[in-house]
C-alpha cells in the first residue's frame, strides 16, 4: 500500500486564450479508469459543439493506467503534452480534458503542444495539488492521572490529537505519521514512565496543500 503521493484536492477548471483560440481546462481527481471516463464524457456533453475535447489521465499505485486522446488534433500534440504535465508534477489518480474552441488562427504542432501544456498547469493550479500521506491513528490508553501531562504535550507536539475518550480510563487518540509511529511510542513511553498502553487503531490518509 503506498504512503505517500501527490494528486489534486479535486475538482478545478480554468481558462487561457491562445491565438484567438479558448482553452477550457478541467481537472478532476479519479481513483479508477470508470471514474476518468465518466467525467471525460461528461465534459464531452457540456461542451458538445467544441472543435476538441482532449483529454488524458493517469491511475494507479505504479501509474499503470496512462490514456491520453488527442480527439482530432494532430497526433501526438495534445493528450500527450497534457499527460506530460501529469507525470512531470508527480501526479497520480488524475484525469483531465481540456476543450478547445478554434479562433481561426492554426497554432502547428509546437504551438499546439505548448498551448495544451499549458492549459493543463493552469487546470492544476485552479484544482490545487496535494500530497496524501497515510497517518496511523494511535490510541493511548492511561490512568485518570496522566491525562493532564499527556494531553498537554501532545497538544504541544507536532502529532495531532484526534479524540479523547473518558471512559473507565482514558484513551486518547493521536494521528501520527507512519514513519513516526515508533518514536511516538517511545516517546509516549518516556512521558508516561512506561504507564502508557499504546496500540495502533487504523490507518488513513492525511491531505496537505502543496501548490
Amino acid at each position: 500500500m503506498r504512503e505517500n503521493y501527490l494528486t489534486v484536492k479535486g475538482y478545478g477548471e480554468s481558462e487561457i486564450i491562445i491565438s484567438k483560440s479558448r482553452f477550457l481546462t478541467y481537472i478532476e481527481r479519479a481513483e479508477a479508469e470508470e471514474d476518468a471516463i465518466a467525467f471525460i464524457d461528461s465534459i464531452k456533453k457540456r461542451h458538445q459543439n467544441a472543435t476538441h475535447n482532449c483529454s488524458a489521465y493517469i491511475i494507479g499505485e505504479h501509474d499503470h493506467i496512462q490514456k491520453a486522446n488527442d480527439d482530432g488534433e494532430p497526433s501526438g500534440t495534445a493528450g500527450v503534452p497534457m499527460l506530460e504535465v501529469l507525470k512531470k508534477q508527480g501526479l497520480k489518480d488524475t484525469v483531465v480534458v481540456v476543450t478547445r474552441y478554434f479562433g481561426g488562427i492554426k497554432l502547428g504542432g509546437g504551438g499546439l503542444i505548448r498551448a495544451y501544456g499549458k492549459a493543463t498547469t493552469e487546470g492544476l493550479m485552479a484544482a490545487q495539488i496535494v500530497e496524501r500521506k497515510l497517518h496511523h491513528f494511535m490510541k493511548v490508553a492511561i490512568d485518570y492521572t496522566w491525562l493532564g501531562k499527556v494531553e498537554n504535550e501532545i497538544r504541544g507536539s507536532s502529532y495531532t490529537l484526534e479524540e479523547i475518550r473518558y471512559l473507565e480510563g482514558v484513551e486518547i487518540i493521536v494521528s501520527v505519521s507512519k514513519e513516526e509511529e515508533e518514536q511516538f511510542r517511545n516517546w509516549i513511553t518516556d512521558i508516561t514512565n512506561g504507564q502508557a498502553t499504546i496500540t495502533f487503531e487504523n490507518a488513513q490518509f492525511i491531505e496537505f496543500i502543496v501548490r
